[in-house]
């Protein structure tokens, strides 16, 4: 096991001096923006994993149990990575073949949060969070991490596929034992398998009587407390990827993630195709740029609700806002136009002062805490 983490690790290094040092350095300086740690002890570091790098930030006790705290999320982030991110996951793979078969087994404790989970997110957004989808991103070829420029699948394949409906409520989970009626079912967590990894991470150091930590990664953010008594400057990326659109500053339990197209993605003949499949129409989704969210809360609902707003589109994310809890969402449509929740309204710095901007109301929403 540590001969494996050490190997991971050492690929990860050099996946991690290939990045691109000037975004990874405008996002921890946005993230730092005005803080002084003078006064209470603030750890930092920095690590490769899920593709991308990771920022942790650990504020409040003595730099030796910080650094130690440190590498144990390292470790635990590298781990799910390969199991549930990595280019042919091998548990991802062994559940896969598992649930074609029909047959009963055993789900590994440490993805069992995730599954029902899931299936509550999956009610909550009407089916647009599906995780189960995962036959229609291997059939657009979005399954690995660099995606190759081929033509996009027939319509016919796409059909069959929609035919059979793949869905979360096809998977039968009693205790630790699951199966699944349906052959076409394979899960694909790509969406929110780093949120789940940063919700674990932060109870590990909740269990370390740490009150205030960040992790950063790729943009997407879990956080708890606060950075020396100072909000958290957590940045809103554009729709495109580069540079941000706007800025929030929060405190407290909170989580923040972006779905986009330009989430995992290939050209084919001037058409971008991305990974974010509209369980609808089998296709990547077509209604908006993208959706992020700020949730007082786990990752994982903000990673699933931010898919579902993006799959939902200009029109009709406000009612699946309402439905998930979800009050702090912005969305870019297609447009270009940046379409709030009153909350997030109230709560965001835009840099971006010139697009257009369109205040929606989520659906049942409930007045909430301002995070």
């Amino acid at each position: 096991m540590r001969a494996d983490w050490q190997r991971l690790k050492a690929r990860g290094n050099l996946a991690l001096r290939r990045l691109q040092p000037r975004a990874t350095i405008l996002l921890i300086t946005l993230l730092l923006t005005g803080c002084n740690s003078s006064e209470v002890p603030v750890y930092t570091t920095q690590f490769p994993a899920f593709g991308t790098a990771v920022d942790l930030s650990i504020v409040g006790i003595q730099r030796e149990r910080a650094a130690a705290a440190a590498a144990d999320i390292e470790r635990d982030l590298l781990f799910f990575d390969q199991a549930l991110y990595a280019d042919n996951a091998g548990r991802m793979l062994r559940m896969n073949e598992r649930l074609a078969s029909g047959e009963p087994f055993a789900v590994p404790p440490s993805l069992l949060p995730l599954l029902t989970q899931s299936q509550a997110l999956f009610r909550l957004s009407d089916g647009l969070f599906n995780p189960a989808l995962g036959r229609f991103t291997r059939l657009w070829g979005l399954d690995r991490s660099n995606p190759q420029s081929n033509p996009p699948p027939s319509q016919a394949a796409i059909d069959a596929l929609l035919a059979v409906q793949p869905s979360m409520d096809d998977l039968d989970l009693k205790d630790i034992e699951l199966k699944s009626g349906n052959p076409a079912v394979q899960l694909d967590f790509d969406p929110v398998s780093t949120a789940y990894a940063m919700d674990l991470a932060i109870q590990a150091l909740r269990a370390q009587s740490v009150r205030s930590a960040l992790i950063n990664i790729g943009g997407n953010v879990r956080a708890i407390g606060s950075r020396s008594g100072r909000a958290w400057r957590l940045p809103v990326p554009r729709a495109s990827g580069t540079g941000v659109i706007g800025i929030v500053d929060v405190s407290g339990d909170v989580s923040l993630f972006t779905a986009s197209s330009q989430d995992r993605n290939f050209v084919y003949q001037g058409e971008l195709y991305h990974s974010v499949i509209d369980p609808r129409t089998g296709r990547p989704a077509e209604a908006a740029a993208s959706a992020t969210v700020l949730f007082e809360g786990d990752a994982l609902t903000a990673a699933a609700a931010a898919n579902a707003l993006m799959i939902a589109g200009s029109e009709d994310w406000p009612g699946i806002a309402g439905r998930m809890g979800i009050r702090y969402a912005l969305l870019i449509d297609r447009l270009g136009r940046v379409q709030m929740t009153p909350a997030m309204a109230g709560l965001i710095e835009l840099l971006d002062t010139k697009a257009e901007q369109i205040i929606r109301v989520p659906e049942e929403d409930e007045p909430r805490s301002t995070p």
